[in-house]
């Protein structure tokens, strides 16, 4: 039952993932940050098969902050979503695939805009304004298309964020429960309270 969620605003991205590890009908863990940082501004929020997705996210952030440390610069959100999903796409052709889908947000600071990347289990990769993944997009996207704006404030983006958080926790028959907020921005990556 894991729900993440993903929008852009002027000059920012919001991510946010619950923080429930659960299997069939047993509670785990109920403080799991599924949101990785990536680099100063790039974060991603993963959610699939559990020993896939903490595999897969470290593989990433190991791999992105290796080409940093040789190259002395930061790779790129459209450059870091290409990677990623290439790695999905050979890994799919191996013995070995990975049942992780992703939620890819950063703030690109050669072009100041900010990017959102929605990739599946099958290496799909696409820009968009707004994501989700989980039970929850059935509920949540609908209200992300309605009350999106690429022009508003973090104030406003939060808002819509916390009416799909609300519209979840209402609807789906296993509420989430509690939510790990996240922004990127010009000023790097911070966590939120909703």
């Amino acid at each position: 039952m894991e729900t993440s969620f993903a929008l852009t605003g002027k000059g920012y991205v919001i991510v946010a993932a619950d923080t429930t590890a659960a299997r069939s009908i047993v509670k785990m863990q109920i403080d799991q940050d599924k949101i990785k940082e990536l680099s100063p501004h790039l974060l991603m929020a993963y959610s699939g098969e559990p020993g896939d997705t903490v595999q897969f996210a470290e593989y990433v952030e190991r791999n992105i902050r290796l080409y940093q440390i040789r190259n002395l610069y930061p790779l790129r959100p459209a450059a870091a979503a290409s990677w990623i999903r290439r790695s999905i796409a050979e890994s799919l052709r191996s013995r070995n695939a990975y049942s992780v889908n992703l939620l890819l947000g950063g703030y690109d600071t050669s072009s100041h805009t900010p990017n959102l990347y929605w990739i599946d289990y099958m290496g799909t990769v696409v820009e968009v304004p707004f994501a989700a993944h989980g039970y929850g997009s059935y509920f949540a996207l609908s209200l992300l298309d309605r009350y999106h704006d690429p022009e508003a404030s973090l104030e406003e983006g939060l808002a819509t964020l916390k009416r799909c958080i609300n519209e979840v926790s209402k609807r789906l028959v296993v509420n989430p429960g509690k939510y790990k907020v996240k922004v990127v921005d010009k000023d790097g990556i911070r966590e939120v309270e909703i």
